[in-house]
């Protein structure tokens, strides 16, 4: 679970672009969410490693994660939207995939690749000529 990361959350709203209305120039709603990896205090070490490396084309040159929201005609509704997403993404860039134990084939299936394989030679050596002596002359 992540802690509370509004404090180190930055803002900024800009005229969101397609159809609405009347009020499609002359307001705000769209929100860009700026949120820095590296200089949050509220994250460990271990956790900026690896959100550094799971979305490092996500970030910025400066190291800055921008997530915006304009899915909403209300301003607000797109904060909450781009918080969300913004937990949301994070959560899952922390997720510890869990090792990959290697197990080895069956007996059958071992069996199966080499009646396979068996099957393929047995396919090509007859596509052979019948090979005769060289020293043996018909008349």
């Amino acid at each position: 679970m992540l802690p509370d990361l509004t404090p180190e959350l930055q803002f900024q709203t800009a005229r969101s672009g397609g159809p609405g209305g009347q009020n499609v120039n002359k307001v705000s709603s769209k929100v860009e969410l700026r949120f820095h990896i590296a200089s949050s205090r509220l994250l460990t070490d271990k956790q900026k490693d690896r959100l550094h490396g799971k979305l490092a084309f996500r970030l910025t040159n400066e190291g800055m994660l921008l997530l915006t929201s304009q899915e909403h005609a209300s301003q607000l509704q797109n904060k909450e939207a781009v918080i969300k997403k913004l937990y949301d993404t994070l959560e899952k860039a922390l997720i510890i995939p869990k090792p990959r134990i290697g197990t080895l084939p069956t007996v059958a299936s071992v069996q199966e690749r080499l009646n396979a394989k068996k099957g393929v030679a047995e396919k090509k050596s007859a596509r052979q000529s019948p090979s005769t002596p060289l020293s043996v002359t018909p008349f």
